[in-house]
């Protein structure tokens, strides 16, 4: 990891081109220190023998330690779909699906389905796995299926016990894998882009960034000011919360989509039976929770607590009417009646497993939870209190502020005995033309946190889209967000002022091209695996 100083030193290594790559300027002082690595000739080979002849993966080694080029690499993978007309070819397009934690290697299939060809016949679009994560030198704790559920309620009976989880969990990572830990960070997988870029022989970088991403791209953008083209940064993180901040946010932000639900669900009363008013809908629920308490509702071999009602209703708020389809056949299962296990999804899902999308046989089954935590953990140690009451104190505050969701927030998490951040959190002081996407009903990402970024990024233009639903936003098929989106891609032209589009009055994030729900905290697009060719 970089230390502040040697940021400047080393930035203009991986960020500068010129007729080459190899041609990369640099400071005397570390003139040469990047060379072997800006070099690289990626060796570009079909991804699966089942995939796409033009989908190519390679692997480029970068340093562990950008303090120390010398020293230990890593892999990174990355991919590629080639422009399909070179003499309209503008540069490179970079993805990241979200997370952190979530492989990027498949995000150029998800990105060939949602662009318009003509954007197609703009970039070569490249995917890559973040450092630690997939098939990019993946990292390991160690952790156990139950150690990896994270999002646990506050409890003055169980609080012990949790304080015990998030020690143990940080040791085992330190003792497993404390070598590498420290730089699985933001900031260097930033950097890694910008050697990407170099390898490539690009003078910029386009970036799509949804979530997490979104707060990546931004760290880029900071990082190497000058090598940012065309940024979309969709469902926005407001960096100045990364990370206790956004996670508390999910809490916040799934109040007023909750009261929105509440009244949709009640003028939806002749078909549903929620109740005809806001405060009965409200009284449903929670009288739910309270039964579940008092007696687990048995739902698919599972039994469903008051606190799995809770967290499964943070989920289904993203739209109100899954939301509204979830309560009612939770009600049937409580009354022991036969139930839809589709619209119980919510309720059935275990959303406190960083690791939920199934591994592949190389990478360990703890991946995804590991590289979260190290992310989370070390971009900004700063954040997290070292005092376990602290968190007793927040989660209980935040239970009677933010019922649904404040204690699962603000509870304890590993972070409080990881180790110090090697370098500060990301300040952005630096003009970025990029375009923030963000929907108005987005539980996960609320649009105060993009109105946040927007304004800490002077020079960013903001798309909203009134009445959108959903955590994730382009494409939505709706030709005022696409046509916004589309145009900035292909022209490089923001809009001259802010956009605001109205929902399409049938859409929904869970009905978009290719969508599913997000299995990974933070990681709103599904990713098209090889199982899915």
């Amino acid at each position: 990891m970089l230390a502040v100083g040697v940021t400047a030193l080393l930035a203009p290594a991986l960020a500068t081109s010129t007729a080459t790559a190899a041609a990369a300027a640099t400071p005397s002082a570390a003139k040469g220190a990047l060379d072997r690595f800006v070099q690289q000739k990626p060796q570009w080979k079909r991804c699966q023998a089942k995939s796409p002849a033009e989908f190519e993966c390679a692997k480029i080694k970068v340093p562990l330690d950008y303090r120390a080029p010398g020293g230990k690499r890593i892999d990174i993978a990355i991919s590629r779909i080639k422009s399909t007309a070179p003499g309209k070819r503008h540069g490179v397009l970079l993805s990241n699906p979200g997370g952190p934690g979530a492989s990027g290697l498949y995000m150029p299939l998800s990105m060939q389905d949602q662009l318009p060809k003509s954007a197609q016949q703009k970039y070569d679009l490249i995917g890559f796995d973040p450092r630690g994560v997939g098939q990019s030198s993946p990292v390991s704790c160690g952790l156990g299926s139950k150690e990896q559920t994270w999002l646990r309620p506050y409890k003055k009976e169980t609080f012990a016990k949790d304080v015990a989880w998030a020690r143990d969990l940080a040791q085992k990572c330190k003792k497993k894998a404390g070598d590498r830990l420290p730089h699985i960070t933001t900031r260097n997988t930033a950097r890694d882009m910008d050697l990407i870029r170099a390898v490539l022989g690009e003078k910029k970088i386009s970036y799509v960034g949804y979530s997490y991403g979104t707060y990546l791209g931004t760290v880029y953008t900071q990082l190497f000011p000058g090598r940012t083209d065309r940024f979309v940064l969709d469902s926005a993180v407001d960096p100045a919360r990364a990370w206790r901040g956004m996670i508390q946010w999910w809490a916040e932000g799934a109040e007023p989509a909750f009261d929105r639900w509440t009244e949709w669900a009640a003028e939806r009363s002749g078909k549903y039976g929620l109740g005809d008013t806001p405060k009965k809908v409200d009284r449903t629920l929670w009288d739910l929770v309270a039964q579940a308490d008092e007696k687990p509702i048995k739902l698919e071999g599972r039994s469903v607590s008051g606190d799995d009602v809770r967290s499964g209703m943070r989920q289904g708020v993203f739209t109100p009417k899954e939301a509204t389809e979830g309560v009612v056949e939770l009600k049937k299962a409580a009354a022991g009646k036969p139930v839809s296990g589709k619209k119980l999804a919510p309720f059935a899902r275990s959303e406190g497993t960083t690791g939920a999308t199934a591994a592949a046989a190389e990478e360990p089954a703890d991946n995804g939870s590991a590289s979260f935590w190290s992310v989370v953990c070390g971009d900004n140690s700063a954040a997290w209190s070292r005092d376990p009451e602290s968190y007793r104190r927040d989660a209980i505050k935040d239970k009677g502020r933010y019922p649904l969701f404040g204690d699962f927030a603000s509870n304890i998490k590993p972070c409080a005995f990881w180790g110090k951040s090697a370098e500060p959190a990301t300040k952005v002081n630096h003009r970025a033309d990029a375009l923030i996407v963000q929907n108005e009903w987005d539980p996960q990402t609320p649009l105060p946190s993009g109105q946040a970024l927007h304004a800490d990024l002077k020079g960013s233009k903001m798309l909203t889209v009134l009445g959108g639903e959903g955590h994730a936003v382009y494409p939505n098929g709706n030709a005022c967000t696409d046509g916004t989106v589309n145009t900035y891609l292909l022209t490089g032209t923001l809009p001259a002022k802010d956009v605001t589009c109205k929902a399409k009055a049938d859409s929904h994030a869970a009905e978009r091209k290719n969508q599913k729900r997000d299995l990974l905290p933070g990681s709103p697009l599904p990713q098209r695996a090889p199982d899915r060719f």
